[in-house]
């Protein structure tokens, strides 16, 4: 596994790293959820499957683990594990999320999953639950789904107060979502409090389905920022199986390059001349190991415009995300 610095920051970062929202809660959108996981989604059972996921994770050289205070107890599975492992701060790189309140109270079929909640008061709250779980290991914090409704970008309270996390040794980044990531990800980068702009990292959507977001991450990347990559497997669409999986172009070049459809589009996202990370977003150690395969797999120039057919439209894809049912 490479080892990259996530852009300006200093992290050092492996170039695929652990996304833990799939694993923290028993519900999510991911298809396929119910095979992957089964019936028996309690506390404990995710507790032991989350540790034995970032145990494959770790032997396998990630070094760069992702999680969210709206990912059910993701924070708490990944402070456990890495207080059973014994790592000192810095050994691994550990970044987490603000902005969201998860509300499901361990149900699947609840009604309101996770809540917005971009206030200071919600910042500073969150700060401290992140920090009681994770501790000094936790170096990087993000705006969780910056968008302009939310106001986030225009709260000059909120981004003073992000500025003194990053005075303070914290690296501030922000993660974007939905049809308009590239408008957020340029408004960000122009933000100023104070004569600073408080975001050193930014985390987007980017897959073979919906890559609209390259060129303002290319952006990013020329001014500095680190770049993390989610849902590069686009909630399972891309997925062995899948329909899209099954299709040309990606049958064909997964049966060339002897690469399973997920490896190939991890592979695609690691390809990606602005990418330092690329996250999977794996439930099973066997899900896992097919996702980190993709640092083997080589595409050419060519393998990747064959692959750019399989672009939507932004709003087309949104639309389909937004109609996954959490599973």
């Amino acid at each position: 596994m490479l080892m990259r610095t996530l852009g300006n920051t200093g992290l050092s970062v492996s170039e695929i790293g652990l996304g833990l929202a799939a694993i923290g809660r028993p519900g999510y959108i991911n298809i396929g959820r119910d095979r992957d996981l089964g019936s028996d989604r309690g506390v404990e059972a995710l507790r032991h499957r989350a540790h034995d996921l970032l145990d494959a994770a770790y032997a396998g050289g990630v070094r760069y683990f992702d999680a969210a205070r709206s990912y059910g107890l993701a924070e708490e599975f990944l402070g456990s594990w890495l207080e059973r492992q014994g790592f000192a701060p810095g050994h691994v790189t550990v970044g987490s999320k603000w902005g969201y309140r998860y509300t499901a109270n361990w149900q699947v079929g609840a009604q309101v999953n996770e809540v917005k909640d971009h206030s200071l008061a919600n910042l500073r709250h969150q700060l401290v639950e992140s920090r009681s779980l994770l501790g000094e290991r936790l170096c990087l914090y993000q705006v969780h789904s910056a968008t302009f409704e939310s106001g986030v970008l225009d709260d000059k309270d909120v981004l003073a107060a992000l500025i003194r996390l990053a005075d303070v040794g914290l690296t501030v980044g922000l993660t974007v979502s939905g049809p308009h990531q590239a408008d957020v990800v340029r408004r960000a980068s122009e933000l100023r409090a104070d004569g600073r702009n408080p975001f050193a990292c930014v985390q987007a959507t980017w897959n073979l389905l919906e890559p609209s977001v390259g060129p303002a991450l290319a952006e990013a990347k020329q001014a500095g920022w680190g770049v993390i990559v989610k849902e590069a497997m686009a909630n399972g669409r891309l997925a062995p199986g899948s329909e899209i999986a099954l299709t040309e172009p990606l049958a064909g070049l997964s049966l060339r390059l002897a690469r399973n459809p997920d490896a190939v589009a991890i592979g695609a996202a690691l390809a990606q001349p602005w990418s330092d990370v690329v996250l999977s977003g794996a439930v099973r150690t066997d899900q896992l190991a097919s996702n980190l395969d993709a640092a083997n797999a080589s595409l050419s120039p060519a393998d990747l415009s064959e692959l750019a057919a399989l672009a939507e439209s932004p709003d087309r894809y949104w639309a389909t995300r937004s109609s996954l049912a959490w599973q």
